[in-house]
């Protein structure tokens, strides 16, 4: 079952565990320059509203029908990230775990391969959570990606158009969750019998335009590069439950579509990366002590929207270099018994 509240898309597995369950949000960001510099990563600026393709049967394109999912809208040129929280079961010390691939249109965002419904175990094409927190872009390289930045379907900019060989383009984002299979988690996590619940005890954490024709479809094309490891799988190919998915589309709508379509306002358009740097606000660095995927070749060498746009003596707009002097550091969870080190 995959529900829709509160802006978040919810993949539920109850036939596997009562607690499998995967919720994925789509959050605005400041979209990183693509200068030759290599960005940490940037804050979220809040979801993206999210509505149902079929409360809107008369008024979105035809081809989007077929798909059905979801829909958000995103300026031209916007960024976005994704982010992953899977319910956490306090007497397991554990959320529980998922495999999760992720498409801009036909291609897979982490391998860079045509879209397959199988998880690739030799050419890893999905991430882990709880262990990868989030994406923000095209893994082109071991612990570096390229951001997601929405671009019109039909001029060329998107990864899915720089790397299919197929005349159609989809467009938008496929999501495909698998749960791990129910006895590998009591395994790998077993219930701690003398747990004990804590009330009233919080232990979340702050994790903290081009002249083009108006496509009422949008890809995702590469932009800035930023640092972000992918998480190499360190389960078994047995653990996962092949047989067991669910899989949506989420389709991109540029802002004069959504309004049209919905009768609402998109959200205003986000600061620039400079005026956002100009501030003192903070960036962020994540670290991890898990091994990374060491990038896709397929991807390495994708065009950047900036690149695909001086081509076309187009200009990217707001895309000056700006100096970041103040950067948070956050780390992975601790693992049960595992001791924190401190600073002295």
């Amino acid at each position: 079952m995959i529900t829709l509240s509160n802006d978040r898309l919810s993949f539920r597995f109850p036939e596997i565990h009562e607690s499998a369950k995967l919720d994925i949000s789509f959050l605005r960001t400041l979209r990183i320059p693509d200068d030759g510099d290599t960005y940490h990563l940037p804050p979220g600026l809040g979801d993206f509203p999210l509505q149902h393709v079929d409360d809107h049967l008369k008024t979105v394109p035809p081809s989007w029908l077929k798909h059905g999912g979801v829909m958000l809208p995103m300026y031209q040129s916007e960024a976005m990230w994704l982010s992953f929280d899977s319910t956490r079961i306090e007497d397991r010390y554990a959320s529980y775990p998922f495999a999760i691939k992720i498409a801009a249109g036909k291609i897979d965002a982490v391998s860079g391969k045509s879209w397959t419904e199988s998880l690739d175990f030799d050419d890893q094409n999905y991430v882990v959570s709880p262990n990868q927190p989030w994406l923000d872009g095209f893994c082109v390289r071991k612990g570096i990606i390229r951001q997601f930045v929405a671009m019109p379907l039909g001029e060329g900019f998107s990864v899915e158009e720089q790397l299919t060989d197929d005349d159609e383009f989809v467009g938008g984002l496929q999501i495909q969750a698998f749960p791990m299979k129910r006895a590998s988690f009591d395994r790998r996590f077993p219930k701690d019998e003398s747990f004990v619940e804590r009330r009233n005890l919080d232990l979340d954490s702050m994790v903290c335009s081009f002249p083009l024709h108006s496509s009422p479809d949008m890809g995702l094309g590469a932009g800035g590069k930023m640092k972000q490891d992918i998480e190499k799988d360190t389960f078994t190919p047995e653990d996962w439950d092949l047989t067991t998915s669910r899989r949506c589309f989420v389709h991109l709508a540029n802002s004069h579509t959504w309004q049209a379509i919905t009768g609402s306002k998109p959200p205003t358009e986000p600061p620039t990366a400079k005026r956002y740097a100009d501030y003192g606000l903070p960036w962020f660095d994540y670290y991890s002590d898990g091994p990374a995927v060491e990038g896709s070749d397929a991807l390495s060498g994708i065009k950047s929207v900036n690149d695909i746009a001086a081509t076309k003596g187009l200009t990217l707009l707001n895309n000056d270099p700006v100096e970041v002097d103040r950067v948070i550091k956050l780390r992975s969870p601790l693992s049960k018994n595992e001791v924190r080190e401190g600073s002295f």
